[in-house]
């Protein structure tokens, strides 16, 4: 009985659980779709002055508004337009000694009343930055103080306090996502532009291209004949440092290859190094790769 009991009680917790995550999601995705009804004659002012602009994109906010502009700078450096975090705390301490005249500055607050950050505002619009605001509050010190103001507010957070910052952090995300992507194309951003800032991970092997543009030519090809002694076939391998020596035929056609696995195979069998050559020791006939194989 108690089994019984013990199990309507997880099966009632779960679905309690499931369902409040399913809520947290729709009200957080009510929260980006209104977003879309705010799209207008302003977001495209910003994209023309962030287009036209000769410096940088000054991304600041505090808080959780400020770990979503950190997001949100690493997004627009990757797509080719220039940005840079400013604390604000730190900005009113000599890091405004980054910003120049020519940049421009994004603030990012929900409510626009953000003392840390409004006490930098003045400071901005003496040396001459357009700023930009990104807040739910529309009648702000931070919606007064900016050139353009894009409307981020939200109907309510998916905190059942009304307090964590949630659907609002999730609307700042969102539509700095947007204007990452319009100036990207705005820009003709292309995949071999991004290939070069990211060259690293999933994403910079899903771009790198045929064999040809990873694969190591000239001189710095370790290559041996089948007949070299394997004393100097190690020499070559220790040259490139690659770890491996293609072994060549006589009609210079690739027969073999070998590895730093087979070296070390060779040395626990106790048989003297000084007596073989590279044909012993090598694999036959490995695999081999047009360069215009796909990389990945």
């Amino acid at each position: 009985m108690k089994s019984r009991s013990h199990s309507s009680k997880q099966e009632k917790d779960s679905k309690k659980i499931i369902q409040k995550a399913i809520e947290v999601l729709k009200i957080e995705a009510d929260g980006i779709m209104d977003l879309i009804n705010r799209i207008d004659q302003n977001f495209f002012e910003m994209v023309d002055l962030i287009c036209n602009s000769k410096g940088r994109l000054i991304i600041t906010g505090i808080g959780k508004s400020g770990i979503v502009g950190r997001k949100i700078v690493a997004t627009l450096n990757s797509t080719g337009t220039r940005s840079l975090f400013l604390h604000p705390v730190e900005a009113m301490h000599g890091d405004l000694g980054q910003v120049s005249a020519d940049d421009t500055l994004l603030a990012l607050s929900t409510s626009g009343e953000t003392d840390e950050l409004n006490i930098l505002l003045p400071s901005i619009r003496r040396m001459g930055c357009k700023i930009i605001a990104f807040t739910g509050g529309q009648n702000s010190t931070l919606a007064n103080f900016s050139d353009i103001v894009i409307d981020v507010a939200v109907d309510r957070e998916a905190c059942p306090l009304g307090l964590a910052p949630t659907a609002s952090t999730t609307a700042l995300l969102a539509m700095g996502d947007a204007l990452a992507v319009v100036l990207l194309e705005k820009k003709q951003f292309n995949s071999t532009d991004f290939k070069m800032f990211h060259p690293g991970g999933t994403l910079g092997q899903r771009l790198a291209g045929k064999i040809k543009d990873l694969m190591i030519t000239g001189n710095m090809v370790p290559i041996v004949s089948a007949d070299t002694p394997m004393e100097n076939a190690v020499k070559e391998i220790d040259r490139c440092g690659l770890g491996t020596t293609l072994v060549l035929s006589p009609h210079n056609k690739l027969s073999g290859i070998i590895t730093d696995g087979d070296i070390r195979r060779l040395v626990v069998s106790g048989k003297p190094i000084s007596e073989l050559t590279a044909e012993d020791v090598m694999t036959h006939k490995p695999q081999a790769l047009l360069e215009d194989t796909p990389a990945y």
